[in-house]
């Protein structure tokens, strides 16, 4: 099969969930190259923050569409915003503000609800893309960390224009004080049906997580399933859990507070077999310190973004920079030491200088064609004012991918 022949029919898998292989040959990884998106140091540009992209396929080739919001202080975020780009990022249409996902009024006591965290997705049996975040609540400039319950809060998207907000609900007591799938990534199936791990917990627990089946019509996101607890004493739980689907098996990824990061297994996407940490394939287990990892399948591997704690970056807060990816042993869960690859560098000095070290961490993967993925990153330097650039790892692969996101 010549290369533009298996390429046209990887673009067509792509859509339909297919995997197409190839023979083996080069290096999966071709380049990798750091684009800046939008600039945010200034003083009067805003820092844009949870860039999150989603491919709406369209018959002049593939639009990019991606939400995004302004950061103003620690978890203090601005109204959800969105923009296009028709020419695979070169260009972005101005931002502009998605309006179900505005601050609402809540009560004297609670001030304002907001929505924050948000993922949006395409749903091809519909034609829509599905936003969804989670509800936060604001009194004044600055996050309180005592919330009042939280839920998933979600608009869609068709055609240009944006729907109502909605809550998803799920009226169970073990998400009484909060219950979320925030940053998370989730699985279309063929059948339309929505997949993805949800965390949750009641008040004074540790956080739960379970897989979740959900039907979605373009209009109405609604819980079928809810799949078995796993459980975590460490920290808060487990928290911003990412699930893929990869030759026909479901994998999950955990942030935890415990100085390491979990992954897990299941033939159905709800019933996991038992957590383990992240380790290389010696067996030595990953530094990370409280900060989600996401999945970036390829047709003939799966591969992992995340951060860990390096010698480069010491003194940075949470270790929150470089992002690095590698490729996953799918058959013992750990990641493969050679294939590591830096996505997204440090910059500046992580020992000496770390407050002018811009950190990542809230971050996004993305197959935007056969031949071309993404990381897409917004930085901040939380002592200097919390700006940052929205940046950009374009990934290229040496052999056509068969797979979307």
């Amino acid at each position: 099969m010549n290369r533009r022949r298996f390429i046209q029919q990887s673009a067509a898998g792509m859509l339909a969930g297919n995997l197409v292989s190839a023979p083996a040959a080069e290096p999966l990884i071709a380049s990798i190259e750091k684009i800046t998106l939008f600039k945010g140091r200034g003083r009067k540009e805003p820092t844009w923050f949870h860039p999150r992209p989603c491919v709406v396929p369209d018959k002049n080739g593939p639009r990019v569409l991606m939400t995004m919001q302004e950061i103003r202080g620690s978890d203090f975020f601005m109204p959800v915003q969105w923009t296009e780009s028709a020419d695979l990022g070169k260009t972005w249409t101005p931002p502009q503000p998605v309006p179900a996902l505005r601050r609402l009024p809540a009560t004297a006591e609670l001030g304002e609800e907001g929505v924050c965290d948000v993922v949006p997705q395409f749903h091809v049996k519909t034609g829509t893309v599905l936003a969804l975040g989670h509800s936060v609540f604001y009194k004044g400039k600055t996050f309180d960390h005592i919330q009042p319950p939280r839920f998933p809060v979600y608009a869609v998207w068709k055609d240009g224009k944006w729907g109502e907000r909605k809550k998803l609900q799920w009226d169970d007591p073990r998400g009484a004080a909060i219950y979320t799938n925030n940053c998370g990534q989730r699985v279309v199936l063929a059948d339309g049906s929505i997949m993805f791990v949800m965390s949750f917990n009641p008040a004074k627990a540790k956080r739960l997580a379970a897989g979740v089946r959900c039907s979605f019509d373009g209009e109405t996101l609604a819980i079928q399933q809810v799949g078995r607890e796993m459980k975590h004493g460490a920290g808060r739980g487990l928290l911003e859990p990412s699930l893929t689907q990869f030759q026909n098996r479901f994998y999950v990824t955990l942030r935890a507070e415990d100085g390491r990061g979990y992954v897990a297994a299941s033939d159905d996407g709800l019933d996991f077999e038992d957590k383990q940490p992240w380790c290389w394939d010696d067996g030595t287990p990953l530094d990370m310190s409280t900060t989600q990892q996401h999945w970036l399948p390829h047709s003939e591997a799966l591969h992992l973004v995340y951060t860990r704690k390096d010698a480069s970056n010491v003194n940075v807060i949470r270790w929150r920079t470089p992002l690095y990816m590698a490729q996953v042993d799918t058959k013992t869960l750990r990641l493969i030491r050679d294939t590591e690859r830096v996505v997204l560098p440090l910059v500046g000095d992580g020992v000496n200088a770390p407050d002018d070290v811009p950190i990542m961490g809230n971050f996004q993967t993305l197959n935007v064609t056969a031949d071309e993925s993404w990381v897409t990153d917004g930085e901040m330097l939380p002592k200097r004012g919390f700006k940052g650039d929205v940046v950009l790892g374009k990934i290229r692969w040496s052999r056509a991918n068969g797979l979307m996101s």
